[in-house]
């Protein structure tokens, strides 16, 4: 499978043509942006980390390690394996911009799904990788 290329960007920065297909990956629609300006052409809400993970993670970089462990293992749960190969597939053939609402451009979930489904066309596996690159929390 072909690695693809996805960009990141905030949600809330002007469209360009450069951004390709552009995806939201957040759970929340967000705040203050009409569909029109945002110009999204895919929501991956069901691949964005869960109520109570986004909650626990509160942008806190100190938790980012043992974040990114438990995003893993969510997106790893089996109701998602279909949307992440449709997600995988359509990153493919597209140029594509994941797009998302924090602020801390280094330390979100669109960082993480991007590293994941990298990791995942890099693996040409028929399944998504079993865990994150990097040390693993003992936890």
């Amino acid at each position: 499978m072909q690695r693809p290329s996805v960009r990141l960007k905030r949600v809330y920065d002007a469209p360009e043509s450069e951004d390709g297909l552009r995806v939201l990956v957040d759970h929340l629609w967000p705040r203050g942006v009409s569909r029109e300006k945002a110009r999204i052409d895919e929501w991956f809400q069901d691949l964005a980390p869960s109520h109570a993970l986004r909650q626990w993670f509160d942008h806190d970089p100190k938790k980012w390690k043992e974040f990114q462990r438990r995003y893993h293992q969510e997106l790893l749960s089996p109701g998602k394996r279909d949307r992440l190969y449709f997600l995988l597939d359509t990153v493919s053939r597209k140029k594509t911009t994941f797009l998302f609402a924090a602020k801390d451009q280094d330390h979100n979930n669109a960082v993480v799904l991007r590293e994941f489904l990298m990791t995942f066309a890099a693996e040409k596996s028929p399944a998504p990788p079993a865990k994150p690159k990097g040390k693993q929390s003992q936890r």
